[in-house]
């Protein structure tokens, strides 16, 4: 397991960095001097050798890698706890001396192989073909690679659609058939997005089954409007509460429910009873493996088997994710059908080849080397795809390898947002630093790299989460087993548990735990795991556990990078001890208190909190805070404002800032130049703060939120002077009256213009009217318009907005449905414009 070197590196470069002021050294520094040296030297060697060339040098590594890093953490952990004021960091010379000599008796193996080698010509050459093409030639753009378009399949879709919107009156089911990673989901996702299914249903949810289903979130996936949160309402809802909701919400109305990826007929038995039988031409598709499975729920004569793409649209396929909207070059024209013909017409094994591809040079001889290799791992054995899908976690570069390896953490069709999983590879060390690039900047292109799919998007079509195919996570636990990265018996070095049952399992083995450096808990109601044995964790990730009172034993784990959990009753004095701490995540029931100490931590990268205590007036702040990135709520008070709250943040990128009374002078944010997401809120319900007019806004601003401010007509021109906002979302805002009107208006007066603005979302406003125009919002993709009760009507004009892509209107009154209606109807009949979606949701 080589790569874990950089993790090792990670952890050298932290504590001889010339500006760290935590440790000095009596003798040990020419020590850690030479390991970083030899470890960065090894790590260039790997990243030019291939897989076989470095095969046999891995376990051993791994082990001395594994040895280094626990010399080292345990002597910062037992010194930050046993003599926290002391400075002085001594290691045991032998020990040190031990790992050192063992890595470089590896470097001198690795190299002597690589110089003897009477085939280095040409593996040089060939290494040196198949690097990585520049970004600016790089052939998967995101638009191309996040295509789900499927080749070969046309008169399929048209058959489909055809049973979807037929006349057939009594609600049909129509089951998707075939083995995994033949494309079963992708084929569903194309028919429920297509615009005709859209126009065609009043009601649209998408739910994901998996071989172990959670009937509560099955339930909140299809109550759930498109690109939407789940409410805190529908949150605090049981599950006999969120089944009765489903279907009051269903009945009445024609719906298309997708199930996808159903294992058992239990399940149907269970969920089918919640989706009426409204004899208006509703449509149930499911996706499954098991054929017994569909059999049972529709016959054996209604069932459309998902088949194997035959030799040429597998050759199209590969072609259309390595090249896009691009031709592929005649040269490789022969290689590419080869290479699909290999893949035996299985769409998963295509497209992680595909992404092999496009990182690769190319060229005939690159691609008839992969060629080979796909060829290879046919003939090694009958179980020809997982050997394929193990050829393409050979060929990821060493730094992709733990990023992969990690997302066998999480269970089967979870669903991980992207912010979270770039904050836990940087905690562990994964993610190398590229000069003045931050950290989550180079974790993003990891993430981009990686065969992973997108499960919600963005109002732009950018990913927010992610998940992996269940067939990728089979491959990618058992290289994790190989390779002793996750949940083993004899080297705990990282613990995913999803239930009390493997919290006790992994909890039985103290000395194990240890050494224990990620603990992710993602099942609900878990016992609380023992967090005494934890003394070297970097990762604690309990958020799915609730805890009644902070666990003191959290501070002793000092060696914390990343910690995420829930607690009504905040955060202890105390918590600055955690000095590595970089990502602090408590999201759920949070009492307003967090000692002001937070501000003393200089490593913090993420801070996302419900809200915090307010700072009294003698604090100081007393440094600037450079790595910090985004803060999802502050609470601004007088004192901060003065004491220079925002001058210590100056790279701030996401920032939440709420005010309880408006303050006494200007809140100047000009000077945050990188700050792009601004959250405003106050905690006045009835009598919205007036604090907006006091901001002065920074020119880079891309996404606005304001929730429960009072918002004067002049502050809406002041927003159009931001030439860079794409996204404003406005909820339980006062539109404060002009003059004696009798209701609250949203009033965009002629030549204002939101001239970059892509979404908009109104959401419990009381406002009666709203007057606007297509040239207020020149570039608008999407409007949401949500429990805006009085509201009469979406002015008519929105939909001539020709860049308008979708309208979503939820729990309003019958006069805005109507009118987003009428929109739609205009659209269609009197300028044949049927790219607009109009979604309604009770």
């Amino acid at each position: 397991m080589a790569y874990n070197l950089q993790s090792l590196i990670t952890i050298l470069q932290q504590i001889l960095h010339p500006d760290q002021t935590h440790w000095t050294f009596d003798h040990n520094k020419p020590q850690l001097e030479s390991l970083i040296q030899i470890a960065e030297s090894l790590m260039q060697i790997l990243e030019k050798s291939s897989h076989t060339q470095i095969a046999s040098f891995e376990s051993q590594i791994r082990d001395t890698v594994y040895k280094a890093e626990d010399i080292i953490e345990s002597k910062m952990v037992n010194q930050m706890l046993s003599n926290p004021e002391s400075k002085s960091l001594t290691f045991s010379t032998p020990y040190l001396q031990q790992v050192t000599q063992e890595l470089d008796s590896v470097l001198v193996l690795m190299a002597e192989k690589m110089m003897t080698s009477s085939d280095l010509q040409q593996a040089t050459q060939q290494l040196e073909s198949m690097k990585l093409v520049a970004v600016e030639k790089k052939s998967a753009s995101s638009s191309s690679r996040s295509k789900s378009d499927l080749v070969g399949v046309d008169a399929i879709l048209l058959k489909l659609k055809d049973r979807l919107t037929n006349s057939e009156k009594r609600v049909k089911i129509v089951p998707l058939v075939g083995m995994g990673g033949i494309g079963k989901s992708t084929l569903a996702r194309k028919l429920y997005e297509d615009s005709c299914t859209v126009s065609h249903f009043d009601y649209c949810g998408w739910a994901v089954i998996s071989q172990v289903p959670n009937m509560r979130e099955i339930m909140l996936s299809l109550l759930c409007g498109p690109d939407e949160k789940v409410s805190d309402e529908l949150i605090g809802c049981g599950e006999n509460e969120l089944r009765e909701i489903l279907y009051k919400r269903l009945f009445g109305r024609t719906y298309i429910i997708v199930l996808d990826d159903i294992w058992s007929t239990k399940v149907w038995d269970e969920i089918r009873m919640y989706f009426p039988d409204n004899s208006n031409g509703s449509r149930i598709v499911i996706t499954t493996r098991e054929s017994d499975v569909a059999k049972h729920v529709v016959g054996s004569k209604s069932l459309h088997h998902v088949r194997l793409l035959n030799k040429s649209a597998s050759r199209d396929l590969l072609c259309q994710i390595v090249f896009g909207e691009e031709d592929c070059p005649d040269e490789l024209q022969e290689v590419a059908a080869k290479i699909g013909s290999d893949c035996s017409g299985l769409p998963l094994a295509i497209h992680v080849i595909g992404g092999l591809l496009s990182k690769l040079e190319r060229s005939r001889d690159v691609w008839e080397n992969v060629s080979t290799d796909v060829k290879a791992s046919i003939v090694e054995s009958d179980e020809h795809f997982s050997n394929i899908l193990s050829l393409s976690y050979n060929h990821l570069p060493i730094h992709l390898k733990p990023c992969f390896l990690y997302m066998g953490a999480f269970p089967e069709d979870y669903e991980i947002k992207g912010s979270r999983l770039m904050s836990l590879w940087i905690a562990e060390g994964f993610v190398k630093s590229n000069g003045d690039k931050r950290l989550e900047e180079e974790a993003e292109t990891y993430l981009q790299a990686l065969v992973l799919l997108v499960r919600r998007k963005k109002y732009n079509g950018k990913p927010v989460s992610y998940y992996i195919h269940d067939i990728l996570r089979d491959l990618c636990l058992r290289k994790a087993n190989e390779e002793k990265f996750l949940n083993l018996k004899d080297s705990m070095r990282r613990a995913s548990v999803h239930s009390s049952s493997e919290i006790e399992d992994v909890c039985a083995s103290p000395q194990l735990m240890s050494l224990a450096r990620s603990i992710i808990c993602t099942g609900k109601k878990i016992a609380s795991p023992v967090f005494s044995m934890l003394r070297l964790v970097r990762v604690l990730d309990v958020m799915e556990i609730e805890y009644k009172v902070f666990p003191e034993e959290i501070l002793q784990l000092v060696n914390l990078r990343y910690l995420a959990f829930s607690c009504p009753s905040g955060l202890p004095i105390g918590i600055s001890k955690l000095w590595n701490l970089q990502t602090l995540i408590c999201m759920r029931g949070m009492y307003p208190y967090l000692p002001s100490e937070i501000w003393e931590m200089s490593e913090l990268r993420r801070l996302n909190l419900a809200t915090l205590n307010e700072i009294g007036t003698e604090f100081r702040f007393r440094f600037v805070h450079k790595k910090l990135h985004k803060i999802f709520i502050v609470r601004i008070t007088p004192s901060m404002i003065r004491n220079g709250f925002f001058e210590t943040i100056p790279n701030i990128i996401s920032l939440g800032i709420t005010f309880k009374n408006s303050p006494d002078s200007e809140v100047d944010l000009s000077h945050l130049h990188k700050l792009e997401i601004l959250r405003c809120s106050t905690n006045r319900k009835k009598d919205p703060c007036r604090f907006l007019h006091k901001l002065r806004f920074p020119c880079n601003i891309r996404k606005l939120v304001l929730i429960g401010c009072a918002v004067a007509q002049s502050f809406l021109t002041t927003l159009c002077a931001l030439r860079y906002l794409e996204v404003l979302k406005i909820r339980s805002c006062m539109f404060e009256r002009d003059g004696e009107a009798e209701e609250e208006e949203l009033e965009v007066t002629e030549g204002d213009e939101f001239c970059s603005l892509l979404f908009l979302r109104l959401e419990s406003l009381k406002i009666g009217r709203w007057k606007a125009d297509e040239t207020n919002f020149p570039k608008l993709r999407v409007l949401h318009v949500i429990r805006c009760k009085v509201l009469k009507e979406i002015p008519r004009d929105i939909g001539d907005i020709p860049t308008l892509q979708t309208i979503f209107v939820s729990e309003c009154g019958s006069s805005v449905v109507a009118s987003a209606q009428e929109i739609e109807k205009v659209q269609q009949e009197e300028y044949g414009n049927y790219d607009l979606k109009v979604l309604i949701q009770d």
